[in-house]
């Protein structure tokens, strides 16, 4: 029998933070990732509502089209640059939330 992996706390909030700052409605942000498979409007609103998690690629798709590293989805401690899509995609554009 399995298990269900932790999913990172924030995702839902990042990814929805992505599509709102390149403002996209959901149908036209679902046609801007170029994944092999198509995903349905209806399943970026799942990601959006934490009912459902994003493949790796199409996480990595979120991490092209935004402009910043994929592991900033995965990492809670991590916050989107407050600019979107970033310019410094591979620098060190990653801030520490504050605590």
């Amino acid at each position: 029998m399995g298990y269900a992996r932790p999913r990172p706390q924030r995702l839902a909030e990042k990814l929805k933070q992505v599509r709102q700052a390149l403002g996209l409605s959901q149908t036209a942000f679902a046609k801007q990732l170029r994944v092999k498979e198509r995903v349905p409007y209806t399943r970026i609103s799942d990601y959006e509502r934490n009912k459902n998690e994003p493949s790796l690629m199409v996480l990595l798709e979120y991490a092209r089209l935004a402009g910043v590293q994929l592991e900033i989805f995965a990492d809670d401690q991590l916050d989107l640059p407050a600019r979107l899509p970033s310019a410094a995609k591979h620098g060190n554009n990653t801030s520490r939330r504050k605590r």
